[in-house]
């Protein structure tokens, strides 16, 4: 499902439950030796996912450790994100050369639990919520609005390298149907805060559009800025419409 949401130049691999999983690199195996057992299983299937999509780009197998915030640090020359929720893994990549960053995130499609809009909304985007679910309650729009600020978050930190708080990026969401009947948009992202030259030079400034997804009990959004250049004009695509999960054995 991820798919439908990324241009033709990211490699995904998405599943629903657990990958049987090649042992993970002895550097990877110490970032979970004191897990839970349920985390080891999730972080296996997350990088075994991972490993597919960057075997896609005819890259080998390494180690994919988490860097100061717990982002996965790709290798040289790649983006990406993870994501996970209750029965649903996805990694997807990119080569630096095509996407400035890549931000990717899975929530189950089930409203938040109380308080936990107010923490991470300002009013102005409680009050398009509320207006947008009057027009469309069957979308769980707190949850989409959170998995949205996920997004932009993995597309900020990589490249301006500073948290990102839930207050520091507005958004507002447009609604549409995609070819398969689920409820589907766009979401635009203006940033609050002074924009680095690290993130605006291969963004291209402070505004970014991202894609949304609620299907299958998930809700799913992705930003993918390409690399900006001088003469672009302003980032959009047309994801590529291949509807197939892609389900590694």
């Amino acid at each position: 499902m991820m798919r439908r949401l990324l241009p033709d130049t990211v490699e995904v691999t998405e599943v629903r439950g657990e990958l049987s999983a090649p042992p993970l690199f002895p550097e990877e195996q110490a970032v979970v030796a004191r897990a839970v057992d349920g985390r080891r299983r999730e972080f296996a299937t997350g990088r075994r996912c991972a490993r597919l999509s960057l075997a896609a780009l005819g890259l080998a197998a390494q180690p994919l450790l988490p860097g100061p915030q717990g982002e996965p640090r790709w290798p040289a020359g790649v983006v990406g994100a993870m994501s996970h929720c209750d029965g649903y893994r996805v990694a997807a990549v990119a080569r630096a050369t095509d996407l400035a960053a890549l931000g990717v995130d899975a929530e189950t499609a089930a409203r938040l639990p109380d308080g936990v809009l107010e923490a991470v909304s300002l009013p102005e985007e409680r009050a398009d919520l509320a207006r947008l679910g009057r027009t469309a309650p069957e979308v769980p729009w707190d949850r989409l609005l959170f998995s949205a600020k996920e997004s932009v978050y993995k597309v900020w930190f990589p490249l301006a390298r500073r948290p990102l708080g839930f207050e520091e990026a507005r958004l507002r969401f447009t609604r549409e149907r995609d070819v398969a009947g689920a409820v589907c948009g766009r979401f635009e992202v203006r940033l609050l805060v002074p924009v680095p030259a690290e993130f605006s030079g291969p963004v291209g400034g402070a505004g970014l559009t991202g894609r949304w997804l609620v299907d299958e009990g998930l809700v799913l959004t992705a930003l993918a800025p390409v690399v900006r250049r001088a003469g672009d004009g302003p980032d959009s695509f047309e994801p590529a419409g291949r509807a197939a999960v892609r389900h590694p054995g």
